[in-house]
């Protein structure tokens, strides 16, 4: 099969957040390979807020994969920002330690674009990364993922241990979260759209002003960028996964409302936070250094999406 290696032949995994949007593919992708064992629990049987679980989740295990995270939209962020530090940092210095207590052979944690500052020049360079202060509503959650950053560093520097930190930018795709109360722009569109037209809804309000842009990455490109940072990257330095294109809101909006027949007309509340001004990351370290670069069409991507949905709900 094209992109197989026996890399992963003779080792156990551990993906947390297996069960999760992108730990869905992720798994697909690596039982694909066919490693030794693919350990994958879920929430109900290990705690990572807990260190005795995490000691226990990475006994003899070859490589862990941290995709496991409280997340949510602007909303969410606005109301839950002491629940996303404090769950965030706690998982991932957890498992960190956990897996240097019991050698694991290498750590692969994801982080997020919301780690940039708030002002990062477009494209966003991973060398910009702490150059200034995360944009408010992002910041407890993009700190406290950003500190796994500087854990891993740590531990490379005084124990030699082998941890990678990806930046991946927004992720979209089949079996994405359309929960409103947690869902991010994409999902939250598709959904408003979708039940306007089955419910003969003619107006839809979408937040902010509609000028900030996006990126956005498929998920199914997410995780192969994933599995080839774990076989092919070693290194200390942070290093972004996405696309290099970015999208204004009011665009993404006109897009979903084509692709969805959605014939009403778009409310914006300008009452509501914009989030960051702009968000585009410079993708070439990536293609460089393990060869990854994203494959799916924008457009394509988003139907797949739509399809997934009117099919699933």
């Amino acid at each position: 099969m094209e992109g197989k290696t026996n890399f992963w032949e003779n080792k156990t995994i551990l993906i947390t957040g297996a069960h999760g949007f992108l730990g869905k593919f992720l798994t697909n992708k690596i039982k694909d390979r066919q490693p030794k064992s693919l350990l994958i629990p879920r929430h109900s049987e290990l705690d990572f807020r807990n260190f005795e679980h995490c000691v226990k989740a990475t006994e003899n295990v070859d490589i862990v994969i941290h995709l496991a995270a409280k997340v949510g939209g602007i909303g969410f962020n606005l109301e839950n920002p002491g629940e996303l530090f404090y769950e965030n940092i706690l998982m991932g210095i957890n498992l960190i330690e956990a897996s240097r207590v019991n050698k694991v052979g290498k750590f692969v944690a994801l982080g997020t674009i919301c780690a940039y500052p708030k002002f990062t020049p477009v494209p966003f360079k991973e060398e910009d990364l702490w150059n200034g202060y995360p944009e408010e509503t992002n910041a407890p959650y993009g700190l406290a993922k950003k500190m796994l950053l500087v854990q891993l560093q740590a531990y490379r520097k005084q124990y030699g241990f082998n941890g990678i930190y990806l930046l991946p930018v927004n992720m979209y795709g089949p079996s994405d979260n359309f929960d409103p109360k947690s869902s991010h722009v994409i999902p939250a569109l598709i959904k408003k759209c979708v039940d306007a037209v089955n419910n003969g809804v003619d107006e839809i309000v979408v937040w902010g002003t509609g000028n900030a842009s996006r990126e956005f990455l498929y998920v199914e490109d997410c995780a192969e960028a994933i599995v080839l940072a774990a076989e092919r990257y070693n290194k200390a330095d942070p290093v972004n996964i996405g696309v290099g294109k970015e999208i204004t809101i009011k665009n993404l909006v006109n897009k979903i409302v084509a692709l969805t027949n959605f014939g009403g007309k778009v409310v914006w509340d300008t009452s509501k936070p914009d989030g960051q001004p702009r968000r585009c990351l410079d993708t070439t370290k990536a293609e460089k250094e393990f060869g990854f670069i994203a494959k799916t069409d924008f457009d394509e991507g988003l139907k797949k999406t739509i399809e997934w949905y009117k099919s699933d709900r």
